[in-house]
Formats: C-alpha cells, sequence, structure tokens
C-alpha cells in the first residue's frame, strides 16, 4: 500500500480553451491537511473535485493509497472520500441525524444511526439538542458542523472541503477555524481544504499548495512558505493577506 493517502501525478483539465489545471502534481500523506490557496480561477477547487471523480482529468493521474482513481467505481469512490462543498449541500427536507446518516446508509451499515451520532459529537453538537432539528433550524456555523459531520460519519480514508468556512461571520468563522483544528489533532483525518484566506491556510494546514491560473506556484509548510517565498506571486499574495513571519 502507498506511503501517500492521495496523489495527483501531472493532472490537466480543459474547459474548451480554458486551461483549468495544467500538469498539477502534488501529494497529501495520512493525517496531513493540505490547503489549496489561490484566486478565483486558479484550479483549486477543479483539482479537489478531481479528488473525488466529481471532475474527470483530461491527462494525467489521480491515486488513493497508491490506486489508480479510474480503477475504482464512481460511487464507490466517493463513499471513500468525505466531502463538505461550500454551502455544506445538507438537504432541506431531511432532520439532521438523517443528513448525517447519509453514507452510512448508502454503504448499508447496520450501525449507521451510531455512527451519525458518534460523528454529531465529534463536531460539538449534542446529538440530544441537534439530531432531530431541521437545516433551517441551525444557524450558519451549526450547519457546517453537521456538513462535516456527515462527511466523517463513514470514516472516510480522505475529506475534502470547499471553502467550508468562507460564507460565516468573522467570530463564527475563527470558532469553525478552532474547532477544525482540534478535531484534526484529536482524530488526525487526512483533509484537502479550498480556501481563497491565505492565513486560514497557515492556521488549519500542515502545507500550504499555491496555485495560478491552473498551476502550482509553490508547495510548503506555512513556515517555509512565508519564509522563503518562491516566487513573486507567492509574495504578493503574501502581503495581500497580510500574513508574515
Amino acid at each position: 500500500m502507498s506511503a501517500l493517502a492521495l496523489e495527483a501525478i501531472e493532472v490537466t483539465k480543459r474547459y474548451g480553451d480554458v486551461v483549468a489545471l495544467d500538469g498539477v502534481s502534488v501529494s497529501v500523506a495520512p493525517g496531513e491537511c493540505l490547503a489549496l490557496v489561490g484566486e478565483s480561477g486558479s484550479g483549486k477547487t477543479t483539482l479537489l473535485r478531481c479528488f473525488n471523480a466529481m471532475v474527470e482529468p483530461d491527462a494525467g493521474r489521480i491515486l488513493l493509497r497508491g490506486r489508480d482513481a479510474r480503477a475504482l467505481e464512481p460511487v464507490a469512490l466517493r463513499r471513500r472520500i468525505g466531502y463538505v462543498p461550500q454551502e455544506g449541500g445538507l438537504m432541506p427536507h431531511w432532520r439532521v441525524r438523517r443528513n448525517v446518516e447519509l453514507v452510512p446508509r448508502l454503504q448499508h451499515s447496520a450501525r449507521a444511526g451510531e455512527q451519525a451520532l458518534d460523528a454529531l459529537r465529534l463536531v460539538g453538537l449534542d446529538p440530544a439538542t441537534f439530531q432531530e432539528r431541521w437545516p433551517r433550524e441551525l444557524s450558519g456555523g451549526q450547519r457546517q458542523r453537521v456538513a462535516i459531520a456527515r462527511a466523517l460519519a463513514a470514516q472516510p480514508e480522505v475529506v475534502l472541503l470547499d471553502e467550508p468556512f468562507g460564507a460565516l461571520d468573522a467570530i463564527t468563522r475563527t470558532e469553525l477555524q478552532d474547532a477544525f483544528r482540534e478535531l484534526q489533532r484529536r482524530i488526525g483525518i487526512t483533509t484537502v481544504l479550498v480556501t481563497h484566506d491565505l492565513h486560514e491556510a497557515t492556521v488549519l494546514a500542515h502545507r500550504i499548495a499555491v496555485m495560478r491560473v491552473g498551476r502550482l506556484e509553490q508547495v510548503a509548510e506555512a513556515e517555509g512558505l512565508v519564509r522563503e517565498p518562491a516566487t513573486e506571486y507567492v509574495r504578493r499574495l503574501l502581503a495581500r493577506s497580510r500574513v508574515s513571519a
């Protein structure tokens, strides 16, 4: 079995004349949080969706634990990879517990209910208080916690998060960042986090991959990125984000 949890190898994706990804190679180790950072149109969300086969690359390979993702049936692949879209994506006509049970039920787990309650506890939501609520009865931060719980309920190998805190107010965003960091410390889940906020990436991620117009500008630990930016673009991004050593 590969020592890496997830790999992109020379991945290319075009939409007509637009090159969304241009030969991108990056890897994620087990238990690591990798942040994909860049401006709109940099390719970060396209790359994230290549990882769970929501987008099919035109060239290159995606490997999950060393196995080519093309050898896996797409639905089965997605059930091995948790996914949190930007707005959470909760089913409004399902109560919280039913939302969180989604993947365990699809996997025909006899413990789907228990898995859902365990996941709610992991993200700091008391099942006795929240399991029977409707999504509309939750705050923005609570909805995102439920979305993360849903992604964790089936104990996936990897969790992908697409700007999970971007739509929240500053106080709630900080609270969720703290909760995510504690969750990462406790269970060591392998994660890929898309964010436009470089400061958020330095707080939450073990390594940061800076993307620009479909290419990688630099991949480094936060301290290394700040102390030794590899390109002028990374330097400008750091300056705009007011991130310093």
